[in-house]
């Protein structure tokens, strides 16, 4: 399992959220989980403008096996989406805590990320999952 970034936060569904400092937080979903699906083939983004609500479906990601909903790990509004994606899904898989992420939204509610899992929480998660 590759290292989980110590600022991220994790939703149990395995998204995670890194806070960008300017009231923004990047969302995509964790190595583990692009792990799970195996190879992306496509990925259904959010519309900038977009209102995601937490713990609501707000993205889509296939792979050759399934296809997975990804869910808002904080409310508020879309303000960019990974376009590349687009062409080349894949890179959740090759890069998932850096140019895999998925859309960045400016959170509405900030105390909604005390809700989420801290990187040492969701590695005991994950292991616990393991067993």
């Amino acid at each position: 399992m590759s290292e989980i970034p110590g600022d991220l936060k994790f939703m149990k569904s395995h998204e995670w959220a890194r806070v960008e400092g300017d009231g923004k937080v990047t969302v995509g979903i964790s190595d583990h989980a692009q792990g799970l699906l195996g190879d992306l083939v496509y990925v259904e983004l959010p519309n900038v403008g977009d209102r995601v609500e937490a713990g609501n479906a707000s993205a889509v990601v296939e792979s050759v096996k399934a296809a997975s909903d990804v869910y808002a790990p904080v409310s508020g509004t879309v303000t960019a989406v990974n376009t590349a994606l687009a062409d080349k899904p894949e890179t959740i898989n090759e890069d998932a805590y850096g140019e895999g992420w998925i859309y960045t939204v400016e959170i509405d509610e900030p105390d909604q990320l005390n809700e989420l899992l801290a990187p040492d929480d969701y590695a005991e998660l994950l292991e616990e999952d393991d067993h």
